[in-house]
């Protein structure tokens, strides 16, 4: 068996976790979670963890030449190369409203790509 300690990290209280694997790597239990939101989290972060991913897309005809965006909620850390390859292939045009959805299903993950500002367009 194998022991990991983290630290959760949903919410301000930061329990000290311990997480127990078998030999295969495969969950079998937490400890130190005072919710049982602290179990989840420790058993995502050590079987599939998940980000929000924060990056920016391009505007055509807009203010700016960028909007940022960010996922509505956490993705695979595995899918994160290839998220980046999506958002770098990605434009809008302007204009563009805060939580304005640019990626619907964002990879097939049930999660929005939003954007976090508003671009108006150019005038030019």
């Amino acid at each position: 068996m194998k022991e990991i300690q983290m630290t959760c990290i949903i919410c301000p209280v930061g329990c000290a976790l311990k997480v127990t694997l078998d030999d295969d790597g495969k969950f079998l239990s937490v400890k130190g979670n005072r919710c049982p939101k602290g179990e989840i989290y420790a058993k995502d972060e050590v079987t599939d963890p998940k980000r929000v991913l924060t990056s920016s897309v391009k505007v055509i005809n807009g203010k700016m030449p960028l909007v940022s965006v960010k996922t509505d909620r956490s993705i695979p850390k595995r899918l994160i190369g290839e998220a980046m390859k999506v958002i770098k292939s990605t434009s809008v045009e302007a204009p563009v409203k805060v939580e304005d959805i640019i990626i619907e299903n964002f990879l097939n993950t049930g999660t929005n790509l939003i954007a976090t500002r508003s671009v108006e367009k150019s005038s030019k």
